[in-house]
């Protein structure tokens, strides 16, 4: 990047930060403008749209900024955080195992990845999985997770469902 996108983005995130969202996607949206192969400023602009609750404006600068930095992992895991909140499974899935393909070790697809397979996908066994690499993945733990995880293993099978009536 050359040095003054650089200090456009920078001050962009800095006014981000700051609370002012309205400032920072003038900033974004000034260097999709005179960059446009930069993924960062499409990744922060869907943030800020995730944040203000555009969620179809989100996943398509997520998108451009996947595309466009695909090796990304943290992309990936903000695509499929919108995914997920648009109600897109499949799509948030395959999302968060993209993050996982860009660096196999990336805590916070891991544990999105859990979260949807526990919450969205019925998928326990799987989540739990997730959620215990996950812990192995973040120096110092974390109590919530822990929590999840003694949950998940007193968790007992749902009743399966009879498919045919019964005979009289």
């Amino acid at each position: 990047m050359d040095p003054a996108a650089q200090r456009a983005f920078d001050e962009a995130r800095r006014q981000l930060v700051a609370g002012r969202a309205d400032l920072a996607q003038r900033g974004f949206e000034a260097l999709t403008r005179s960059h446009p192969d930069l993924p960062g400023p499409h990744a922060n602009l869907g943030l800020i749209a995730r944040q203000a609750g555009r969620l179809d404006e989100a996943a398509r600068a997520l998108e451009t900024a996947t595309r466009l930095g695909p090796k990304q992992p943290s992309y990936w895991n903000q695509l499929g955080i919108t995914y997920r909140q648009q109600g897109r499974f499949a799509q948030a899935r395959e999302a968060y195992e993209r993050a996982l393909d860009a660096d196999d070790n990336y805590a916070p697809a891991v544990l999105n990845l859990g979260i949807l397979h526990d919450l969205y996908l019925g998928n326990a066994a799987q989540a739990l999985g997730l959620y215990e690499r996950y812990l192995s993945l973040v120096p110092g733990g974390d109590a919530e997770v822990n929590k999840w995880v003694i949950d998940l293993k007193n968790r007992k099978p749902a009743p399966v469902a009879a498919n045919q009536k019964e005979p009289r």
